[in-house]
């Protein structure tokens, strides 16, 4: 009878054998060791990077290397974050050399508190001083559905000058958003208090919005006319960021008072996969794009939360509309504990960052196989391309970390590699 222990399980050896060691997490040096990724990425016009966690030091660093890999080595000129859409053209302009370079806060208090100061801060580094420079593109919500002002500001400064009789209806939408947004900053906090606006606040503020939306739409030629296509573009583009977000409002509020649909669960994601798009379109032909935000954004296959509760990634529609053109490669860590975000109402963004112990990793799993491989005290990169099977043909491994839980999911069908780190750091620089 064959021996089934973790040393001698099929899935041991299989790592064992599509797994490479990584020399180091530090982004200015040597990227030989990253040379196997080449091959991973092939021809992919999108390649994802992703993090089984937010606030940790160590994806950042992790993330920085195979930015500047596909950068350097591969021909990738854009970098695309799990950041706000509207907030993205200052922060690409500080990016480049505009301003100071302790100036990272006056530009986006968001970026500089939110874990990516650290990686942000390279980045500025490495398009000065490398000769491989990249763009930064925005594609998320506002302070990811926390806010409306910081798309509907450059959007009334442009109705200012293209369609003024628009107006009362964006002025109407930033009033009610002041009412209950003041000091929020982030879509766990945002939901509770449109939650305590009047109904009929809440409907005109949707109804503000949508209005505006249709009559943007409506008058594209005129106020192209008048301002250019690429302002209107970006106008209108700011202006459907509200609308999700808004949208968003009623979704989280109605999963927090256990009333959720699936269906809601979706509408940030698929911002961000039309986002990505959106910039592409906008590239010379031939641009090569890198895409970095959390696993969960980035997996091909669906999100499973347990019940009834589902949701289409971002990374689902970009693998439905790109095919082979979109790669992902996921970011886990074989440690015993997690920096974890807990819900606490008594934060102004609506959450603590918490050090969370985890129980050892699940049978079947990406972190589970590492460590029984003798794997798990090194950083690693798998190629999950040509993946085991199960007895029912089903791709192994079945499981991956996500923050403090284990989400089930055939891996190789939702990423096309994993690169693991043995140890996770809180991010210092976090203050919550």
């Amino acid at each position: 009878m064959p021996d089934r222990t973790p040393a001698h399980h099929p899935l041991t050896a299989w790592f064992r054998a599509h797994t490479t060691t990584l020399t180091t997490l530090q982004p200015h040096d040597d990227l030989d060791d990253l040379e196997p990724l080449r091959e991973i990425v092939g021809d992919a016009r999108v390649v994802a990077v992703g993090e089984g966690a937010h606030f940790v030091t160590e994806f950042s660093l992790a993330r920085q290397r195979v930015v500047r890999f596909l950068a350097e080595r591969c021909g990738f000129t854009v970098l695309a974050f799990e950041f706000g859409f509207s907030e993205g053209f200052a922060l690409d302009a500080w990016l480049r050399g505009e301003g100071a370079d302790d100036g990272l806060a006056e530009v986006s208090r968001a970026a500089a508190e939110w874990g990516a100061g650290g990686f942000l801060h390279w980045l500025r580094h490495h398009n000065r001083t490398g000769r491989h420079p990249v763009r930064f593109a925005g594609l998320d919500l506002p302070e990811a559905g926390g806010a409306l002002r910081p798309a509907l500001d450059p959007l009334r400064d442009y109705l200012a000058e293209v369609a003024p009789d628009a107006l009362p209806l964006l002025d109407t939408a930033r009033e009610i958003s002041d009412r209950f947004l003041a000091g929020i900053g982030s879509g766990a906090a945002a939901a509770p208090a449109w939650a305590r606006l009047e109904p009929a606040e809440q409907d005109a503020l949707t109804a503000a919005l949508a209005r505006l939306l249709l009559r943007l739409r409506a008058e594209e030629p005129r106020y192209a006319a008048r301002g250019g296509q690429e302002r209107y573009d970006v106008a209108r583009r700011r202006l459907e960021a509200a609308c999700h977000t808004d949208a968003l409002f009623r979704a989280v509020h109605a999963l927090q008072s256990g009333r959720g649909d699936a269906g809601d669960l979706a509408l940030r994601e698929s911002y961000l996969a039309e986002s990505v798009h959106w910039h592409l379109a906008r590239s010379a032909p031939g641009t090569r794009l890198v895409l970095v935000a959390h696993n969960n954004h980035l997996q091909k296959t669906r999100i499973d939360f347990g019940g009834p509760l589902t949701t289409l990634p971002m990374g689902h529609h970009l693998a439905r509309t790109l095919g082979p053109d979109y790669r992902a490669v996921a970011v886990t860590h074989t440690a015993d504990h997690v920096p974890e975000m807990v819900l606490d109402a008594r934060r102004a963004v609506g959450f603590t960052v918490a050090d969370t112990p985890l129980a050892p990793p699940e049978p079947g799993s990406v972190e589970a196989a590492l460590i029984d491989a003798g794997l798990g005290d090194r950083i690693t990169l798998t190629d999950l391309r040509r993946p085991p099977r199960d007895t029912d043909g089903e791709p192994l491994p079945n499981r991956i970390r996500s923050q403090s839980a284990t989400l089930t999911t055939p891996v190789p069908a939702a990423f096309d590699a994993v690169l693991a780190t043995p140890t996770v750091t809180r991010d210092p620089s976090v203050p919550f």
